[in-house]
């Protein structure tokens, strides 16, 4: 585990996804909370809130159709690094306060969720009555089924580029996902330790489609969004995405591949336009 930097050791980002952070003694997580400068005490009672899919199994396989992928050509693992695979199901709310993914594999069956925590009130807020959401800071939490941490995602508040800050289930970073540009098709570069890694290009100025490449510039996976239909979309926030990952990634690289993946439409979001 890493330290949070802002707080003592043994404070790390909570993985109940309840408050910003929680203590550990170094054996078990502790009823001990902190938020916003302030600790209280909050009993464990379980890993945490998993969002679940409200998306049939007709429209799953409508959007691997649309994407251009056979259910079953290509068989996985079960798990969020092992699917070829990945649905990405946004819950549809008539408004949008805390963004909750749903991540299913090609044959429908829900295999993780994407959370957003630390909200206060007064973001809420905000988020309801203005249009400033993208100039907040974003937190989420990338969970297995169970509810279990495999990736943290952190969007810092957005001047002119906006950026992605990757950490592992405990807190140890991974690299970044990074603007590189701000007219034309959006790219962002995948960091690791410095290095490039790969990248996100979108293929249409919209970037609603996305190819990610490694370093060399050779494909490895592809992002297609699926519409939610007409009536869904007009009167709620659902989108769907699906996710081809070509071969068997390693390191750094799989895990920026699976976080830009299941963030496309939040952590990645330029404007309400898009």
């Amino acid at each position: 585990m890493s330290d949070t930097g802002s707080h003592g050791p043994n404070w790390y980002p909570d993985p109940m996804g309840k408050h910003e952070y929680r203590w550990f003694d170094g054996t078990n997580w502790t009823d001990q909370v902190s938020s916003h400068g302030k600790q209280s005490v909050d009993p464990i009672t379980g890993p945490g809130h998993v969002p679940l899919s409200d998306v049939k199994q007709e429209r799953v396989q409508k959007g691997l159709a649309k994407a251009g992928i056979e259910a079953g050509a290509v068989q996985g693992g079960g798990t969020l690094f092992t699917e070829p695979v990945l649905v990405v199901n946004q819950k549809a709310k008539l408004i949008e306060v805390n963004n909750e993914y749903a991540i299913l594999d090609q044959h429908g069956t829900q295999i993780g969720a994407v959370r957003e925590i630390g909200q206060s009130t007064a973001k809420k807020v905000l988020r309801v009555l203005t249009n400033v959401d993208q100039f907040l800071t974003h937190k989420y939490q990338v969970v297995d089924i169970h509810g279990q941490i495999q990736l943290q995602l952190t969007r810092p508040a957005k001047v002119m580029k906006s950026k992605i800050l990757v950490q592992d289930g405990q807190g140890a970073e991974i690299g970044q996902i990074l603007q590189e540009n701000m007219i034309g098709k959006i790219r962002f570069g995948l960091v690791a330790g410095g290095q490039p890694v790969g990248s996100i290009n979108a293929e249409n100025w919209r970037a609603w489609n996305f190819a990610i490449n490694d370093a060399s510039g050779t494909e490895v996976a592809r992002i297609t969004k699926t519409f939610a239909g007409l009536a869904r979309a007009m009167f709620t926030t659902a989108d769907n995405y699906v996710v081809q990952i070509h071969r068997p990634l390693e390191g750094p690289l799989l895990s920026l591949v699976v976080a830009a993946a299941v963030s496309v439409d939040t952590a990645l979001k330029q404007d309400d336009s898009r």
